[in-house]
């Protein structure tokens, strides 16, 4: 399998080279030059394989010989560690748990798989690797525990000043050895539009070998295709069915996953991007017209993304084709508002407490089940991270409600020692300390 620059399409690389560069060097995104396709035999038989072999199935073909198949097992082991529960919520709604990792986000497993490939790779290459990495809040936790202490491979991660919770943080902040994290004195795009800066700049690829783990990294984004397989196995019956999802949405590059495994051959009937009031995506399926506004800082913080980078992906998927990408997506934004009474309401009714980024996904399907009339089609939620981890915007009556893991009880009472260095988001800054750094 090879990937080339959704910017220049005759440039051809491996998936190693794809996942030890991050970006293109003409500042495209990587895409596989072809979706392979899955076996409705395979498909429909799902319950009956672990989700260790489903998981090989489905990530092998876009390895191929880059990595030997003993050693993908063993990545995908690792990866795979925890339990991703399917919980039906009332009538035809459910949620899938995408929380229950080392630090309570879907990110975790994404961020392990690809420290595992990158392991593998700057071992061969026998020399340091630099991660660069962007986060609105729970790619720089998942990323500082899936890549803290391995040898070759050292971490930079820049978050936005005051945009993200007290937990996330802490989770970023609190390693050190080869964790390094720039508090960035702006927005998460100006955090990402720095990063991509530096993979483009000359001084700073010849004194590094770049890389990113943010979604844009192929090696970072490709294995979030498990999560709507491991679904469809829980949920799947008899009968052939066609699933309905609903992805928390900011940089796009879960929902696109799921477009990936939709294009695989999963029974995926119709996707909803449920976003804050940051809302481009939105705008654009109504009015066809990009245009990203400053970002408002939300309770959904990893939201809080106004140019979702992954977006170029989707829209490639479906060929630049407005009619063909509203037929399987719709879009909707929510107020923080609306998401504190959701969350209300489903304790209340159901006993089940969301996230922020939960919530909207919740709210998201709701409204389109509305708006089509459907209460029949199996139709499920993510819940990407957990509840604990945006404590200070949950109702106050329901906190003492949310009970911490043991893990994560030993991490809070641990000292805080906050390793972070504060900068302005000019890149120049950023460049010099990079520059200047060793």
């Amino acid at each position: 399998m090879l990937y080339y620059s959704l910017k220049n399409y005759k440039n051809l690389v491996s998936f190693e080279d794809a996942v030890l560069t991050g970006l293109s060097p003409d500042g495209g995104l990587y895409m596989p030059e072809c979706i392979p396709k899955l076996s409705p035999k395979f498909i429909h038989k799902l319950p009956a394989y672990d989700i260790y072999t489903i998981a090989m199935f489905v990530i092998k073909p876009y390895i191929e010989k880059c990595i030997p198949e003993k050693y993908i097992d063993n990545i995908i082991h690792d990866t795979l560690n925890f339990s991703f529960p399917l919980k039906k919520i009332h009538d035809n709604i459910h949620v899938l748990e995408l929380f229950h990792g080392p630090t309570l986000s879907f990110k975790d497993v994404g961020a392990k798989f690809m420290a595992e490939c990158l392991n593998f790779f700057s071992e061969k290459l026998g020399k340091t690797v630099t991660v660069l990495v962007a986060t609105s809040g729970d790619t720089g936790g998942a990323v500082a525990k899936g890549f803290h202490k391995k040898p070759g491979i050292e971490v930079i991660i820049l978050y936005p000043y005051n945009g993200i919770s007290s937990l996330q943080k802490k989770q970023i902040t609190s390693l050190g050895d080869n964790i390094f994290a720039l508090e960035i004195d702006g927005d998460f795009d100006d955090c990402q539009s720095m990063v991509k800066k530096a993979f483009l700049d000359k001084k700073v690829n010849d004194k590094y070998t770049l890389t990113s783990a943010n979604s844009i990294n192929v090696g970072r984004w490709l294995p979030q295709m498990f999560y709507y397989f491991l679904a469809y196995r829980q949920i799947i019956e008899k009968n052939p069915i066609e699933l309905i999802f609903s992805v928390p949405s900011g940089n796009f590059g879960n929902i696109c996953a799921g477009m990936m495994a939709e294009k695989m051959g999963l029974p995926i009937k119709f996707f909803i991007a449920s976003t804050n009031i940051n809302d481009t995506i939105p705008r654009f399926l109504k009015s066809e017209k990009y245009h990203p506004f400053p970002v408002k800082k939300t309770i959904s913080n990893a939201m809080d993304i106004s140019n979702p980078s992954n977006f170029s992906r989707i829209w490639y998927l479906y060929k630049k084709n407005m009619f063909q990408l509203r037929k399987k997506l719709s879009s909707y934004k929510f107020t923080d508002e609306e998401t504190l009474s959701i969350i209300k309401i489903m304790w209340k009714k159901y006993k089940y407490m969301l996230d922020p980024h939960g919530a909207i996904g919740y709210l998201g399907l709701r409204q389109y089940l509305q708006e089509i009339n459907n209460t029949s089609d199996p139709a499920i939620f993510l819940e990407t991270a957990h509840p604990i981890k945006f404590l200070d915007h949950i109702p106050s009556f329901l906190r003492k409600k949310i009970v911490p893991t043991q893990e994560l009880e030993i991490f809070l009472n641990t000292k805080n020692t906050n390793k972070k260095i504060s900068l302005s988001n000019n890149f120049h800054v950023f460049k010099d300390w990079l520059l200047e750094r060793k």
